[in-house]
């Protein structure tokens, strides 16, 4: 397993954010988490890319326990990560974010990562956007920099935090084409969106979180037409 979450705690007070989670994550896999807003989703990103550290429990990547690695180390060892709300640095171009990405997460000079951010650019369709300021770029551009950010530190797990939050129909489909591509490079993927039908296109398998728990797990046809999900969403009890 690529990635192991053995009883991963977070509390916020009388809060439990993330409340016993235990989830194994296969190398090439795509996994998709679901859940309504306040289920500890992004919380158990910033748990796996370390930005919190956890009450309890382990997580282990590649066999081995990072749970009390930094986050550079974590970016490093091959975590990648985008955020639900793009910050680019908005005054560099699209190429010298990429750049900037690169260069920490792979611990190498410039000069050994340009043609590697060429390349994706080439991947996120980016590459006539590369000496255009990051914050002229449109919404569907940014996420796409999020992602092209994300790649540029050779992840080989990407933790994607609703990443079609907010786009067009035509642009949700776009950006569909490009993970399921991302995947097929056999980078795992673990992706937390609202956009359902986006996640359905990509993913094998669906977790569904409440209240920081994990409630149900399976093929992501069977998950969406289960008791537990209904309930969750729609107060609708078997």
């Amino acid at each position: 397993m690529i990635l192991t979450l053995d009883n991963l705690t977070r509390s916020f007070g009388s809060l439990k954010a993330v409340d016993g989670v235990e989830l194994e994550v296969a190398a090439g896999e795509a996994l998709g988490i679901i859940g309504p807003n306040g289920a500890g989703k992004t919380t158990l990103f910033n748990l796996i890319t370390g930005l919190l550290r956890p009450d309890a429990g382990a997580i282990r990547f590649d066999g081995r326990d990072i749970t009390q690695a930094p986050p550079r180390a974590r970016c490093i060892a091959g975590i990648g990560r985008s955020f639900q709300i793009p910050h680019p640095f908005e005054n560099l171009t699209v190429f010298e974010n990429l750049l900037v990405a690169a260069i920490h997460g792979r611990r190498q000079r410039e000069a050994q990562v340009v043609d590697a951010c060429g390349d994706i650019l080439e991947r996120t369709g980016l590459i006539d956007f590369a000496n255009r300021r990051a914050g002229t770029l449109n919404l569907l551009g940014r996420k796409r920099l999020e992602l092209a950010r994300a790649l540029a530190g050779s992840p080989r797990l990407l933790l994607l935090d609703e990443i079609a939050g907010g786009l067009t129909e035509a642009e949700c489909s776009e950006l569909v084409e490009l993970v399921r591509a991302i995947r097929q490079s056999g980078i795992t993927i673990v992706w937390i969106e609202h956009v359902v039908h986006a996640l359905v296109a990509v993913v094998s398998r669906l977790v569904v979180l409440n209240f920081g728990r994990k409630i149900i797990e399976g093929e992501p046809r069977s998950v969406m037409a289960s008791a537990e999900v209904s309930e969750i969403y729609m107060g609708i009890a078997a």
